[in-house]
């Protein structure tokens, strides 16, 4: 769980302590970002930094509200490498994405 960086104190706060509307969230971003992160593995097999770039931007704004840093800065990477017309990182850091999400499910 070490490596997702989860700052739980950080999305507590966010929710006024409110473990219960915290959890919800959580669930909801386990949903979308399954479905964001599905996204962006395509968007990179096609080659399309413009949808790459704007999935990895929906996960990172979740993740950050959220506290999850480890999802946040690696998505934060892919964007920033998009926005230069690049894949090149997100090639190389959709594995570690991959298993950060994979962690994130035992939330």
């Amino acid at each position: 769980m070490s490596d997702l960086r989860w700052n739980k104190a950080f999305a507590l706060e966010q929710v006024a302590d409110d473990e219960e509307l915290l959890q919800e969230l959580i669930e909801i971003f386990k949903e979308s970002s399954a479905s964001d992160l599905a996204n962006l593995q395509q968007s990179v097999e096609k080659g399309d930094t413009a949808m790459a770039r704007a999935h990895s931007h929906s996960i990172k704004g979740a993740a950050a509200s959220l506290g999850m840093d480890g999802i946040r800065e690696i998505t934060d990477l892919i964007e920033s490498d998009c926005r230069e017309g690049s894949l090149t990182v997100a090639v190389e850091v959709l594995p570690q994405l991959e298993k950060l999400m994979t962690l994130l499910q035992d939330l």
